[in-house]
């Protein structure tokens, strides 16, 4: 009978602990978030974004608030041209909050800049998926596959977007022009017309 209430207590004084622990590990966790919001607010980004890594590592709630100072981050090192470090941010951004079409977005745009533009056509797309009537979407990856000379498919997305927008100025640009290319490229046609007969010899 000892023994069962000495491991009660033990029981009980775990669970205390475990419990102090948790709320020292929330109270913690809000004292970092606030450094973050501060930081933020200065647009002291390292200091936010180190701030709310620590908060979201003592809770999990803070992980989008985490996601939203890396993308901020991220837009401060794109205006800085410094574009590695943007989609790194970026990157660790869609990680935590895959969901997001505007992350994708924004650092598809970030990839074009350092021409890599697969890239930037794999987040393009991601971010149609994740938002598929966003006719903005289908008229950059439609750009892109213009640049790669992929007239086939920016001529998919062109008419995408004229059935979403009939009098859209930059499709219907588009698709005067992508009609020229294949106009272009297209082989002359084959004459149905017998040959001529080879003249005889007088």
């Amino acid at each position: 009978m000892k023994s069962f209430s000495v491991f009660c207590l033990i029981g009980a004084l775990a669970f205390c602990f475990a419990d102090s622990a948790y709320a020292q590990g929330k109270a913690d966790a809000a004292k970092f978030a606030r450094q973050g919001s501060q930081a933020a607010k200065n647009k002291d980004w390292e200091q936010a974004v180190e701030a709310y890594r620590k908060a979201a590592e003592l809770d999990p709630k803070n992980a989008p608030n985490l996601a939203a100072v890396l993308q901020q981050r991220a837009v401060a090192y794109t205006s800085q041209q410094q574009y590695p470090e943007a989609v790194a941010d970026f990157s660790e951004a869609i990680k935590i909050n895959p969901n997001d079409p505007g992350t994708y977005e924004r650092r598809a745009y970030v990839e074009m800049k350092l021409n890599d533009f697969d890239k930037a056509l794999a987040d393009y797309s991601e971010a149609i998926k994740l938002k598929p009537n966003e006719v903005r979407y289908y008229l950059l990856r439609s750009y892109i596959y213009e640049t790669k000379g992929d007239i086939k498919n920016s001529m998919a997305d062109t008419e995408k977007v004229l059935k979403m927008q009939k009098e859209n100025a930059e499709a219907k640009s588009r698709k005067e022009r992508l009609e020229k290319i294949q106009s272009l490229n297209s082989p002359p046609p084959v004459s149905t017309k017998p040959a001529a007969a080879p003249s005889k010899a007088p």
